[in-house]
């Protein structure tokens, strides 16, 4: 499949999750000139150096990959081919105005979200995080700004009464943002499609995550605290310090419920009920089905408390 006579795509990709938008191009049959990617990176304790994904899969179908550390205009005119349309997704750097500009319909990008709600770099984990019902995919048309550029298609996701985590709903939300890119681009370059200026009255925001994101405040209700643990599943992880009689333990809590019970006690008391392993928060408490405690591997609640009794009471901070 052609854009139209002699077109082409250069494609903006880097991690594993956007995959399938190479995957969904290539498919197609449309003419991709070349993949730009970061530079390969060390990987693991022996710091093994590691292509991204994305280089791998171009490689496989022997698609050119260019890998700068910074995206300069001159690049286009000594090394990077250029194209009819850009395809950004998920690249993980800015891409200048002046690069922007080159190709002749522009480019489009894949977010994942329905815009202008979660512009930024943790959308998945917001809607999560916020409980939002819905959330989608956006196809847009990128401009220098994060997250601003017009709408040229959407298709929204149903997540209510989901206990979805975030990595079911990044590859989901990724899927079928690959499906609905080429499913767009024919009418995108036609003109048959004009994009739709985002109404910034009705934007919101969300930032990169940071470690400490993820640490627990047990006056937060249960409902906030559960789906902390659902959000940030692939990092930061949500984690809690048991302050042990030998010296503190973090604990990673993996997968939890919500309870109503409200014991006696202050906010971050353990306590138990039939064999299950519970924590009191601002409001209800939340039974901790799998946790990991520090230097140890994931264990279900039960085994958790069966191998350390001592939790109960204690409080967790």
């Amino acid at each position: 499949m052609s854009l139209s006579v002699n077109s082409s795509i250069l494609f903006f990709s880097t991690p594993d999750f956007a995959l399938p938008a190479l995957h969904a191009l290539i498919k197609a049959k449309y003419t991709i000139v070349g993949v730009v990617t970061n530079p390969d990176e060390p990987v693991g304790r022996k710091q093994i150096l590691t292509p991204p994904p994305v280089k791998v899969l171009a490689e496989k179908y022997t698609i050119p990959v260019f890998q700068p550390e910074k995206l300069r205009r001159e690049l286009w005119d000594s090394e990077i081919p250029r194209a009819d349309l850009f395809v950004v997704a998920a690249y993980g750097k800015i891409i200048p105005k002046s690069v922007l500009e080159i190709p002749k319909y522009g480019a489009l990008n894949i977010h994942p979200s329905l815009l202008p709600r979660w512009r930024g770099a943790s959308p998945i984990q917001s809607a999560v995080l916020a409980g939002d019902t819905g959330t989608g995919v956006t196809i847009m048309q990128l401009d220098e700004r994060m997250d601003h550029g017009p709408v040229v298609a959407q298709q929204a996701v149903h997540i209510n009464d989901q206990r979805i985590a975030y990595k079911e709903l990044l590859n989901e939300l990724w899927q079928k943002g690959a499906s609905l890119l080429v499913e767009t681009i024919p009418g995108y370059v036609s003109g048959a499609i004009t994009p739709t200026p985002q109404d910034d009255t009705k934007a919101t925001y969300c930032s990169p995550l940071k470690k400490d994101d993820g640490r627990i405040d047990w006056t937060q209700t249960a409902e906030e605290i559960e789906r902390m643990v659902r959000a940030f599943s692939a990092w930061p992880g949500t984690w809690t310090l048991w302050p042990a009689p030998d010296r503190s333990y973090r604990i990673r809590i993996d997968e939890a419920d919500v309870v109503a019970d409200e014991p006696l006690g202050p906010p971050g008391i353990v306590w138990e009920k039939e064999k299950a392993l519970l924590v009191k928060t601002g409001k209800g408490s939340i039974v901790i089905k799998r946790a990991t405690l520090e230097g140890k591997k994931s264990l279900r609640g039960a085994e958790l408390l069966c191998g350390y009794p001592q939790l109960i009471g204690s409080i967790l901070a």
